[in-house]
């Protein structure tokens, strides 16, 4: 699921905007826009790769993505996790509190997630 900035970039106002035909899309982009052709050849590579379609309406294109945010990032974490930390969440989430800077209350947040997943792990 590799993609570049530019991907990306249309990738996140397609996940905000849900569907959308062209005109909005790029409006949906701050000044200064990039060019017609630059967003259309990114679309037509989304598309390639699988990430979009659309449905046609007469001439008109409504665009809309093929996998959900909460997928793209789950896939780009479990490579990350894979290819740096030797496929283990414990060296990640090691270097992660060590070496980013997370207030106090940020740290208590996340071992409460950790400790709502064990205990839903364990009911289930």
């Amino acid at each position: 699921m590799k993609l570049t900035k530019a991907e990306e970039q249309v990738m996140k106002y397609l996940w905000r905007l849900e569907k959308t035909f062209f005109k909005e899309l790029k409006e949906a982009f701050p000044d200064p826009k990039p060019a017609t052709t630059t967003i259309n050849t990114m679309l037509k590579r989304l598309i390639d790769k699988g990430f979009v379609d659309y449905k046609l309406y007469g001439t008109s294109r409504e665009y809309f993505p093929l996998i959900s945010k909460n997928e793209f990032f789950s896939s780009h974490v479990n490579g990350l996790i894979n290819n740096f930390f030797n496929n283990s969440a414990a060296q990640f989430a090691s270097f992660f509190t060590k070496e980013i800077d997370i207030s106090d209350d940020e740290l208590r947040k996340l071992r409460d997630m950790v400790d709502e997943k064990l205990k839903s792990k364990s009911d289930g």
